[in-house]
Formats: C-alpha cells, sequence, structure tokens
C-alpha cells in the first residue's frame, strides 16, 4: 500500500474522506483554489512519483466547474510522473447526452472520455452510468461499478413484504430486471412519453401494482418529476406503500419540495452526491458507497479482478 495514493477533489469531499477511511489511509494533500478570475488553480503537496494515484472527484453540479477541476488534478498528477491515474468518478455528469437524438447536438459524454483520457486519466472507475454503453467511449480501461447491492442490504433490513420493483420508464428496464431477480420480486414498468429533457406524462402502468408495497428504481434523480408522476400513477392502480431507490441525488429546482408533497414514503439516495443542507427531507434517506468504492481501488491496486462486486447482476 506504499505506492497507493488517493487525492479527493472539493466535490465530494466527505466521500472521499470515508473511502480513504475504509483504505486506513489518510486523504493526500492538495491545494485546490480560484485564481481572482475563477480559474481553478492546484498544487499536489505530496509526492507522487512512481505511485499508484486515484483522483475521488464527482462531477455533480455545479457540472462544469467539478468536471474542470477534476481536469487540472489529473493533468497536474501526470506533470508529477505518477506511474498510474485511476480517475474516480462517483458520478458521472453529461452521461445523459450519450447519442444524437435530434438533428445537430453533440455527443457529449463521448467527448468528456475523451478529454479525460487526454488530461492524463489511464482508467476510469465510476458508478451506475446512466447508460451502459458509454463505457465504449472510452479508449482506456473502465471499471463501472452498481449500487444494487447497497441497497438491497438498506432495505432487507426493512424487511418489505409483497414488494414489486417498478423501472419508471422502459429504459430502464435491464436496470429493473437485475433488481427484480436480487430482491425475488416480481417487476413492472411504468411507461411514459417525454415531453421536453425534464417533463414526462404517465401513459400506462405494465405489470400488477394493486395492493402491493413498490420500489422505484433509477439511477438518477434530477427535476423529480418523473418519479412524482410515476409514483402518483402507481397510487392510482392501488399500490400501497411506495419506496424509491436512486443511484444519484441530483435534486435540483424545487425536486425535493416535489417529494416531500408526492405518494413517494421514502426516497434512499447514495453519497455519489453530497446531499446539502438545504436539500435535506425527512422522506430522504442517504446510503454509503464508500466500502464499495474502497474494495475496488484496493482491487485495482494489487491488479486483482473486481467482478465479484458485481456478479449479482450478471456482470
Amino acid at each position: 500500500m506504499d505506492k497507493l495514493v488517493v487525492f479527493g477533489g472539493s466535490a465530494n469531499s466527505p466521500l472521499a474522506e470515508k473511502i480513504c477511511k475504509n483504505l486506513n489511509t489518510e486523504p493526500a494533500k492538495a491545494q485546490i483554489s480560484r485564481f481572482s478570475d475563477g480559474e481553478v488553480r492546484v498544487q499536489l503537496k505530496e509526492n507522487v512519483r512512481g505511485k499508484d494515484v486515484f483522483l475521488i472527484q464527482s462531477t455533480c453540479p455545479p457540472v462544469n466547474e467539478n468536471l474542470m477541476e477534476l481536469l487540472v488534478m489529473l493533468d497536474a498528477t501526470r506533470r508529477a510522473s505518477a506511474q498510474r491515474i485511476t480517475a474516480v468518478i462517483p458520478y458521472f455528469g453529461y452521461a445523459r447526452q450519450d447519442r444524437k437524438d435530434r438533428p445537430r447536438v453533440p455527443i457529449t459524454a463521448k467527448l468528456v472520455a475523451n478529454i479525460l483520457a487526454s488530461s492524463g486519466a489511464d482508467r476510469v472507475l465510476t458508478l451506475d452510468l446512466h447508460a451502459g454503453q458509454i463505457q465504449g467511449f472510452f479508449d482506456i480501461p473502465l471499471d463501472h461499478l452498481y449500487a444494487i447491492n447497497v441497497f438491497f442490504e438498506y432495505f432487507k433490513k426493512n424487511k418489505i413484504k409483497d414488494l414489486v420493483i417498478v423501472s419508471p420508464d422502459v429504459g430502464g428496464i435491464k436496470m429493473a430486471r437485475a433488481y427484480a431477480k436480487r430482491f425475488s420480486a416480481d417487476l413492472a414498468i411504468v411507461d411514459k412519453r417525454r415531453k421536453s429533457p425534464e417533463s414526462t406524462e404517465v401513459m400506462h402502468i405494465l405489470g400488477n401494482v394493486a395492493g402491493k408495497n413498490v420500489l422505484l428504481v433509477d439511477d438518477i434523480i434530477a427535476t423529480g418529476s418523473s418519479l412524482v408522476n410515476g409514483a402518483a400513477a402507481l397510487k392510482k392502480q392501488g399500490a400501497k406503500n411506495i419506496f424509491a431507490a436512486i443511484s444519484h441525488g441530483i435534486l435540483s429546482n424545487n425536486a425535493t419540495d416535489k417529494l416531500k408533497d408526492s405518494d413517494i414514503d421514502s426516497l434512499v439516495i447514495t453519497d455519489s452526491i453530497p446531499l446539502g443542507e438545504d436539500k435535506k427531507r425527512d422522506k430522504i434517506k442517504v446510503v454509503s458507497v464508500d466500502n464499495l468504492f474502497a474494495e475496488a481501488i484496493k482491487r485495482i491496486h494489487f491488479e486483482k479482478s473486481i467482478s465479484v462486486l458485481f456478479d449479482s447482476i450478471g456482470g
């Protein structure tokens, strides 16, 4: 472990500290500040020559600020002659722009993948990408972790009976099916129509939810409209208690207020994105992915397989 060095960016310092605690190490020191005009300024305060370096930085809001900080840290680490640099990105931003669904739009997920590699990343470690095919956008190794076991352990303690796993849209069927298999539960789907990038309309519920407890699963909650509308439709179909397990809690705009007045009894998110004090509500619970990332970092460092961390969903 003497060659292992872990830096934490300013996007999610608490998670970086918890990961380091699991690794029995201290976060390496770095000076991260801004010039008077807002430019990112980074100076590594530790020698990384010939070391195996892990940079922990979520590209969560403010997305551009945190992404630029990660790129500058990567460049500083590369120029300091690190042996290998792994960008640990608990939440990978720009993942929703993963294809050309309209004329003259970018594929920004591919752009970010290219920039990360050009800035010095030798490999990437991330959690629950918005679309699995984003892994193919990288020309460097990418290790993709899943939060399914973290959520399973949380809900197993609650011993919820008559559980149905629900995908909030057709695109999330694969994830929902994995959860249904892990929980040994039935599967249902919310069929919705997207009116805009931030607004949807529920059309049908595919599957039986009457008299059942429901667990909505998804990778991202941004404005919360899809989740809230889906929960309302499920309630109309006779669902009892409605829970949600979402990997990345962006919770932008007035999402927390929508949740407060919604039919969702409890929203469980991971700490891939820090939950600000202004967003804390009784309905929102946070589970940590620090153990998951710490184990992955340890296995990467010692050149061991990390497939054991996601075998439960069939790879």
